[in-house]
């Protein structure tokens, strides 16, 4: 029996629940604070692959999942609307899709500034100079302001990954070396 491919569904949800929380933080004057705090747990959950694990998993029930959370934002000073916008998302058993409910929220407040996402993939963290030569780089192309999103992934070896809007620019070893593996195939 096939298995369903959720990430359509995870998609759906992610971006109402953002865009619920985006409403809200607008509607208080709390967008800057909302954003803070959604970095803070970005920076948490990029740093933790138990913390990781603990978001993707359906095992946990839902009060034990709202338990964690509380404590958690606790912990890392988070507070207001997106400490509560995390207990309802835990209380929903919706924390699964947290990582796309984050990427949605910093989409839907860079549309409301006029600014153009970019989601990157790096192998490594991008330090701050690396962070604005990119976005300056980005912002030459696209003659807009280019905020940033950077995930990290080892397993692209090097390189980047840049997504911005539907176009993909795909510099990662992890490609290349696929690239020069394919050719050596067709060569032999």
């Amino acid at each position: 029996m096939p298995v369903a491919d959720t990430s359509q569904l995870t998609s759906g949800v992610a971006e109402r629940y953002a865009s619920s929380l985006f409403e809200l933080a607008l509607e208080h004057g709390a967008v800057d604070s909302v954003t803070a705090d959604l970095d803070r747990f970005q920076a948490m959950l990029d740093e933790s692959a138990e913390l990781k694990r603990f978001v993707a998993s359906p095992v946990f029930s839902a009060e034990d999942q709202l338990k964690a959370i509380v404590a958690i934002s606790e912990r890392a000073g988070i507070s207001g609307f997106f400490a509560n916008f995390l207990k309802v998302v835990a209380r929903n058993r919706r924390l699964f899709a947290l990582p796309g409910m984050i990427r949605a929220f910093r989409l839907i407040a860079a549309n409301h500034r006029g600014e153009i996402s970019a989601e990157v993939t790096s192998a490594h963290a991008l330090s701050q100079a690396q962070e604005t030569e990119l976005k300056a780089a980005l912002k030459s192309v696209t003659g807009k302001d280019v905020t940033i999103s950077v995930t990290v992934d080892p397993s692209i070896l090097g390189g980047l990954i840049v997504k911005v809007g539907s176009r993909q620019i795909d510099t990662s070893l992890r490609t290349k070396l696929s690239t020069l593996k394919l050719a050596l195939k067709e060569v032999g």
